[in-house]
């Protein structure tokens, strides 16, 4: 069967995209020992439908199963709601792990850091990702009594996770993350701010600084700022505060790490204070944790409730319910891979519901992202929710008891009553799902209004947003040539044939300024019992200062977190969004001459060293060739192909410039910095060196620009920390 064929099966009666289609092909179905899916998306939202249902009998053995297993089955199958991805690839199977976010404790000695890194290899190998604090670890170069010699500091035991998550794959389907964090008065804290400034180190880690009250405010005084060892829990140096806040803005407005986490503002909203302070956070932030605990997530989709331009708010609530009912369901139907685990999760009972297609949402109700009406509806939404899901919760407890360690939590002493769940709201970011649920990411704006899907066999497709397409051809600008123009920069903004109240309302995330995006973070979390996953866009040419404002403001603001990404700070990313072709025409390369002159320049790559000579003769370039300093195997042939075939369009006439506009870019997994620029590939390196040579400057990429898939070479997007590809569904983190 071609692979069409098999896609439309997948489907079934129910109504998914194409990309969506092919996520879940290759992400999701169950696959027998050859490779071949053994069940269409239909079977996948009864399957989990029916085991999670199935829990109801746990508390009322009369129940009506197939009830609730038919409404659970509907809420998935309409796209209303979509557990996080361990639930739908997982339940009813034999793995049957169903949550996405751990944190595990980090002690101060060898026996707990190893366990760690155990327990770490079984949450990844089940398909979960994992956040721990490295604050309890003695600094670097610290005494270590039972041996006699020094300690190695934090980031050493960092790298250690770092590898042995490198070496497991998650059931065969997505590779383990990490958040790594460390309190900001922690003697290593410097070099913690800049471990990731070299991107092949800790590539499978989140980090970001454990900010307090205290450190702000000494950076809004200008004051010194004690760091302390907490082995001894003595001051070991002070500091400048805005010195080392500074540190942390320049190395994010770099490379986009680390995060920050304000844990003062963790705390003030943890529901459970009676069981200690949270130190930690999944890996893209939004969920705070205890050691041990786990949180199951899941999304629901705000496109659809929208009607006639006004927000169904009894439809929402309908959802908001099931949605909990269904979150509390998942807690006992999973398998935990660890006892301690399971311990912990059924003594608070967290779960996470959030939301995706928030910014579709604002489209149909024809709202900017980027205004006031935009923060009064993620207000007054994420209110309703909040409290939809907390009556939700209280009606369970009616049923079910309260969760176990209830006695002497914030609910206990507000006098609440009753509480099934410690905590029943996060907006984390969406990922996959929401490609499957045909919708915008989380509370993220629209990243592009149209971009190119690459398809099997180098094809190229144009993909528009279906509410723009729809009202381009309603209000009669609608054209093929306009679709595949704004493909080039996914933005509109520039585009005068289209209305101008079209332009303000279809506004992409880099066109949204970093206020504004924080401001609609802070909406959502003013009504958000953990944390809000978003990332803060930055356009290329924004300051540190810049960023810098941003941090103060989210302080500001009552942010539990910020993600940052400054456009083409992390890669120097291959373009994903097409041009149009020019018509072929046939060229005879000139010969080979017989004499050149040239020069060979050295440049350091993640693969290694790379020789690059360039070689001119009186019609000027002519000639590269490549070398690894390693010889053999792949990479050396293609090495040597790629300049076989530049040399072969320079002697054909191809201006040098634009070979090093289609080669700059180029990303592999291995990147490197090289005189502090990233080298992403070896045809990038030799772009590097050609630009060089021929004295021109490299291509800058243009205003929406997005990083290249690993798997499909597609557009990537960033959300809250994470790396999603909307074409394949590849996803850097759990």
């Amino acid at each position: 069967m071609s692979l069409q064929g098999e896609i439309r099966e997948i489907a079934g009666e129910l109504p998914l995209s194409h990309n969506a289609q092919v996520v879940l092909k290759k992400r999701y179905l169950k696959k027998d020992e050859t490779g071949a899916t053994t069940e269409a998306a239909p079977d996948m939202f009864r399957r989990v439908a029916d085991t999670i249902a199935a829990i109801d009998r746990l508390y009322d053995p009369q129940t009506d199963v197939a009830a609730t297993a038919q409404k659970f089955y509907d809420l998935m199958a309409t796209l209303k709601f979509m557990p996080n991805s361990p639930t739908l690839m997982n339940a009813g199977r034999e793995l049957g792990q169903l949550s996405a976010c751990f944190v595990l404790p980090v002690d101060d000695n060898i026996e707990s850091i190893f366990e760690a890194v155990k327990q770490t290899a079984l949450i990844h190998k089940s398909g979960g990702g994992t956040g721990f604090s490295f604050s309890h670890i003695r600094p670097a170069n610290d005494p270590v009594l039972s041996t006699k010699g020094v300690a190695s500091g934090p980031i050493s035991f960092m790298n250690i996770f770092d590898v042995a998550t490198e070496t497991i794959k998650q059931g065969g389907t997505r590779r383990g993350a990490n958040m790594g964090i460390l309190r900001v008065d922690h003697p290593d804290i410097e070099a913690f701010i800049t471990c990731k400034n070299d991107t092949k180190r800790l590539t499978n880690f989140n980090i970001s600084v454990g900010l307090t009250d205290a450190f702000m405010e000494a950076v809004k005084e200008d004051r010194d700022f004690s760091l302390t060892n907490p082995r001894t829990g003595r001051e070991v140096q002070k500091v400048s505060a805005a010195r080392l806040f500074d540190l942390i803005v320049q190395s994010a407005w770099s490379t986009g790490e680390p995060g920050i986490i304000f844990l003062d503002a963790l705390n003030r909203g943890n529901t459970v204070p009676n069981l200690g302070e949270i130190e930690a956070t999944n890996p893209c932030g939004e969920q705070p944790l205890m050691p041990y605990e786990s949180c199951n997530l899941g999304s629901l989709n705000l496109a659809q409730v929208v009607h006639s331009g006004k927000i169904d708010y009894p439809a929402l609530g309908e959802m908001v319910r099931d949605a909990v009912h269904f979150l509390d369901n998942v807690i006992d139907a999973n398998r935990f891979p660890l006892d301690i685990i399971r311990e912990k999760t059924l003594e608070t009972r967290k779960i996470g519901l959030g939301v995706m297609g928030f910014a579709d949402m604002l489209l149909k109700l024809n709202i900017p992202y980027n205004s006031e009406e935009a923060v009064e509806v993620a207000e007054k939404v994420a209110a309703f929710i909040q409290q939809e899901a907390r009556q939700a919760s209280a009606a369970l407890a009616d049923q079910r008891g309260n969760f176990p360690a209830y006695s002497g939590s914030k609910f206990d002493n507000n006098g609440q009553g009753r509480m099934r769940n410690a905590t029943t709201t996060t907006i984390a970011p969406t990922g996959t799902i929401s490609i499957i649920s045909g919708c915008s990411s989380g509370v993220e704006p629209l990243f592009a209004v149209s971009f190119v899907r690459r398809v099997l066999e180098g094809t190229e497709l144009i993909e528009v947003h279906p509410y723009f397409e729809e009202l381009a051809k309603n209000r009669g600008f609608y054209t093929p040539e306009l679709m595949q123009s704004i493909a080039g920069t996914g933005s509109i903004r520039d585009c005068k044939e289209i209305p101008q109240d079209v332009r303000r309302l279809f506004v992409t995330a880099h066109e949204v300024s970093p206020q504004w995006h924080l401001r609609l973070q802070a909406a959502w979390q003013k009504y958000t019992d953990n944390a809000v996953s978003k990332t803060v866009n930055f356009p290329r040419q924004a300051t540190p200062d810049d960023v810098r404002e941003a941090y103060l403001m989210a302080f500001d603001l009552g942010l539990k977190g910020v993600t940052i990404y400054r456009d083409g700070s992390r890669e120097e990313q291959v373009l994903s969004f097409g041009a149009a072709k020019a018509k072929l025409q046939y060229i005879t390369p000139r010969p080979r001459p017989e004499r050149t002159t040239g020069v060979t320049e050295l440049i350091s790559t993640g693969c290694g060293k790379l020789y690059v000579t360039v070689n001119q003769d009186n019609l000027g370039f002519c000639e590269v060739f490549a070398q690894m300093g390693k010889t053999g195997g792949c990479a050396s042939s293609q090495i040597e192909s790629t300049g076989r075939l530049i040399s072969l369009a320079l002697r054909s006439g191809v201006k040098i410039d634009a070979i090093i506009k289609q080669i700059t870019g180029i990303r592999c997994p291995s990147s490197n910095w090289t005189n502090g620029s990233q080298v992403l590939s070896c045809p990038d390196a030799i772009a590097k060196v050609l630009a060089h040579v021929a004295e021109v400057d490299p291509p800058a990429p243009t205003m929406a620009t997005m990083g290249s898939c690993p798997d499909c070479g597609g557009s990537i997007e960033h959300e809250g920390g994470c790396l999603v590809c909307r074409s394949c569904g590849f996803s850097r983190c759990s």
